[in-house]
């Protein structure tokens, strides 16, 4: 039976980063907006965070089952090493699942946008598709796109109009710079895994565009990141704080242009996760000020 360190290390913490950086800049937008409200900030974070720990779980789980995880290097798999049985990571995954929909439910009630409802149950139908069902687009190389448009596009953007009722220059391209960094993570994780997957035909797009190909696109997705900055803080200069947040992907990106591999990816890995937190939290800073100072 796992122990709650393991339970712990199973959530893979290291991903955490990339639920809380939309939360941060989508109410740095909302307070652009002059429509902030702390309560459903909160509320969003949890459905963010919430819907990542459930996304871990149910890839624990689906990999595990179908053997992916046997020979992996990284964290905790707690299918994969029999830490932890199927059934139970399966329920783990759905308690998860369940409470940010619980959280997603109260909070488009009390914001009165119901019609949010058909994206959270497309957030957790497509969390579940990830490595789940008969054909999990994880798969099939499409991960990324998941990542982006739902931890970066709609939790950037539903945490502004759930505050706000609409949507400005920095929620949009602020949503867009937090997506491309939840991208990296997962691209960092997946050229960690390349041989792995290759022997186990999960096609990730790391595997399909093969490993040189996935570390520029490591690269590119901080050009994004800092990029969307730059167009923000034409309109609102605080958010010129953003880039200030960037510095910590420096080791990755060393790291990753090195020519590492495997366990040697770790770090990267974790570097990837500090920039993605310092990114959220540095620009929702300074979109914060845009509207104390002014």
């Amino acid at each position: 039976m796992a122990t709650l360190n393991q339970w712990i290390a199973g959530a893979r913490p290291r991903t955490i980063p990339a639920a809380v950086a939309p939360v941060a800049v989508g109410t740095g937008a909302a307070y652009v907006l002059q429509r902030a409200n702390p309560g459903y900030a909160v509320l969003a974070l949890l459905v963010s965070v919430l819907l990542q720990i459930g996304v871990n779980y149910a890839n624990d789980y689906s990999d595990g089952i179908r053997g992916t995880d046997e020979d992996r290097v990284g964290p905790v798999r707690l299918v994969g090493q029999r830490l932890a049985t199927p059934a139970n990571v399966k329920l783990a995954a759905f308690i998860a699942f369940f409470w940010a929909g619980f959280c997603g439910l109260a909070l488009v009630t009390l914001s009165s946008t119901w019609w949010l409802l058909i994206v959270g149950a497309a957030a957790i139908w497509a969390a579940w598709k990830y490595t789940g069902g008969d054909k999990p687009y994880g798969y099939m190389g499409l991960g990324e796109v998941f990542v982006f448009v739902f931890f970066g596009l709609v939790a950037t953007l539903g945490t502004t109009y759930t505050q706000a009722k609409e949507l400005n220059l920095a929620a949009v391209a602020g949503s867009i710079g937090v997506g491309a960094l939840a991208v990296a993570i997962l691209l960092v994780n997946n050229l960690r895994d390349i041989p792995g997957d290759t022997v186990s035909g999960k096609r990730t797009l790391a595997v399909r565009v093969g490993d040189r190909s996935t570390r520029v696109l490591f690269v590119g997705m901080y050009v994004v990141a800092l990029a969307a900055v730059v167009v923000i803080a034409f309109d609102q200069p605080w958010a010129a704080l953003g880039a200030v947040g960037l510095l910590p992907a420096v080791v990755p990106i060393r790291t990753v242009i090195s020519g590492r591999k495997g366990r040697d990816l770790v770090p990267a890995l974790a570097g990837a996760g500090l920039t993605s937190l310092a990114y959220g939290l540095t620009l929702g800073l300074g979109l914060y000020l845009a509207y104390r100072v002014g």
